[in-house]
């Protein structure tokens, strides 16, 4: 049998967070358009997205935003990038980032494949494309998903995943338990996953993380794929930490002089 391998791809994104935690040590705007190497989160992900293949772009952000809200409404109508990769996005504050990536699935047409993240993830846009290019390569061997995994830990809560000696995952954990990483929030995931989400909210769950752990019950084949190092912006300071980063990730690149 040929194997044939996905070339376009969708992306799907999570900015319906308040931000909470940057409201109060002084940050003014909304999270997704916190500024990080020279522009703000949303337009970041969507530049990077647009620049592996994507065909379209799932949004969801919330109520109480409406400057995220106006973004989305330019990029809907005027496309992403110098492809203008079509957007959709949904306006509404939800419970949790799970109730979150249910709205956005409602957004999505047919059975394809799809990455989600949400807007404050930062990583090497070098190490994006090689994960990209793994996940479609997983879909061709008839796994379920792709989950970013990374041995960088600087998350309060951080969710360990193990895995076996071949990187396929067999459990998602609050403790290290003797796990070598923990999740980037980077998901790559195939349509046989949105059942398992609909029972997670059914049940009531809320935990991005429980919806992982279901995914592993429910007998979904998920490999991890390990990024170099992935930040978030939870705090202000964090900010400053994603912009050095961000910075010596360009120097490692710059040639010679």
């Amino acid at each position: 049998m040929v194997k044939i391998k996905l070339k376009l791809m969708r992306y799907a994104i999570i900015a319906a967070g308040e931000g909470s935690r940057l409201s109060e040590e002084g940050v003014r705007v909304p999270k997704p358009l916190v500024e990080v190497g020279g522009e703000p989160l949303l337009c970041r992900l969507t530049r990077i997205f647009a620049d592996n293949d994507a065909s379209e772009m799932a949004v969801i952000c919330n109520a109480h935003s409406p400057e995220v809200a106006s973004l989305l409404e330019q990029m809907s109508t005027h496309g992403v990038g110098e492809h203008h990769v079509p957007l959709r996005y949904v306006v509404k504050s939800t419970a949790s980032s799970m109730h979150s990536f249910f709205e956005l699935s409602t957004l999505f047409d047919g059975e394809e494949p799809f990455v989600l993240t949400t807007v404050d993830t930062i990583f090497r846009e070098e190490d994006f494309r090689g994960y990209v290019d793994a996940f479609r390569e997983s879909i061709a061997e008839g796994l379920d998903g792709l989950m970013g995994v990374t041995s960088y830990v600087d998350d309060e809560k951080p969710l360990y995943v193990a895995t076996d000696t071949g990187m396929h995952i067999t459990g998602f954990h609050d403790t290290c338990n003797g796990c070598k990483h923990i999740s980037a929030g980077i998901y790559g995931l195939t349509a046989r996953a949105l059942p398992t989400l609909h029972r997670c909210i059914e049940r009531g769950e809320s935990r991005m993380r429980n919806f992982q752990r279901a995914l592993v019950a429910d007998g979904l084949k998920l490999k991890a794929w390990t990024f170099g190092k992935v930040l978030d912006i939870d705090h202000a300071s964090d900010i400053a930490k994603a912009e050095e980063f961000l910075s010596q990730s360009q120097e490692c690149k710059s040639p010679e002089r």
